[in-house]
């Protein structure tokens, strides 16, 4: 867990002598690195966060169980969900987006220096276990020319519940029919491959690994120096995820869900890297402690605000406006 253990270990460096006000939340490995970066920085406003990075399952039961004072998930919870914790709590649970990133797959085949490109059905067919070799047909058709070895694929995939396994399945229920006997979630029954916990374990696992293929948030291919493929999208086009492709499919949803539970992955359009995300925190619409409650809203404000300036240097994507807008009406709904 290199990554997060460095960027808990600056936040709490910054931390004034004595914080007015503790926080605790817990949730999504995906938004880590920014998240560390901007609890670190509102330090020096009074106010302590304390996150830990355990996986956007974790998050979710977290926030339900009221053990955090919010969660942290890479999934969008659905009405049922919003539901159950209303019943529970007798308020509601709102979800509010914070920024946008990609999961992209990552890979690790030394002798390979041509960025690679997938299919939405060639990632299936890997992680269904059908496409076992690296010099399969399926892959040596989306890449031409280049000398794919006859070597054995070594699938990861996350252990614990993840908002990133939830986008990564997503995008690939909505383009393979085959994904429907695995299905969307934050954890589901893999056909094939290992294990590993955060989007930092997988690639760690990946960089030791060769013939490895998986899936991580973006910064954790940059911040590891591992070689991640170009995507096919909805308009045939291969991409590849950076700031502008990653923009491009939040910028495809012109009309936002009341819940902002904003799905973007396969977005239409010829920029838009197809396996794209929000990331949301996840608090509830009342607050009893006064303090925490100023504070969290404070945090908010800033977060999608001041604190969207920041997220380009960490490879992630700033909120389009007209969801700033719709969150800052979600924000005052807190009592």
């Amino acid at each position: 867990m290199k990554i997060i253990q460095i960027a808990v270990a600056v936040a709490a460096a910054a931390l004034p002598a004595a914080a007015q006000v503790q926080l605790t939340g817990a949730g999504a490995t995906f938004p880590a690195p920014i998240y560390q970066k901007w609890f670190s920085e509102y330090a020096s406003k009074g106010v302590q966060i304390n996150y830990q990075p355990i996986g956007s399952g974790g998050g979710i039961r977290g926030i339900n169980e009221g053990t955090v004072d919010f969660g942290a998930s890479d999934m969008p919870l659905d009405a049922q969900q919003l539901k159950n914790f209303k019943d529970k709590h007798g308020y509601d649970l709102l979800m509010l987006p914070t920024v946008v990133g990609a999961a992209v797959p990552v890979y690790n085949l030394p002798r390979v220096t041509a960025a690679l490109r997938f299919t939405g059905d060639a990632l299936a067919g890997i992680y269904l276990g059908k496409i076992t070799m690296w010099n399969a047909p399926e892959l040596k058709a989306a890449n031409p020319g280049v000398n794919l070895p006859a070597q054995k694929i070594v699938v990861v995939h996350r252990s614990e519940g993840s908002g990133t396994t939830f986008c990564f399945t997503d995008y690939l229920s909505k383009v393979n029919a085959g994904w429907a006997a695995v299905g969307k979630n934050t954890s589901v029954n893999w056909p094939v491959g290992i294990g590993a916990k955060g989007n930092d374990g997988v690639a760690g696992m990946i960089r030791q690994q060769k013939g490895a293929i998986g899936y991580v948030e973006l910064i954790y291919a940059v911040n590891n120096h591992l070689p991640y493929g170009l995507v096919r999208n909805k308009a045939g086009q291969f991409v590849k995820a950076d700031i502008a492709s990653v923009g491009a499919a939040a910028a495809s949803v012109t009309e936002l869900p009341p819940d902002l539970g904003i799905s973007i992955t396969d977005a239409p359009g010829k920029d838009a890297y197809p396996i794209s995300t929000y990331t949301w925190l996840l608090v509830p619409s009342k607050i009893e402690d006064a303090q925490k409650r100023q504070a969290i809203k404070g945090f908010l404000k800033w977060a999608i605000t001041s604190g969207q300036s920041e997220v380009g240097a960490l490879d992630y994507v700033p909120l389009p406006k007209a969801v700033v807008a719709a969150e800052e009406k979600q924000i005052a709904r807190i009592q």
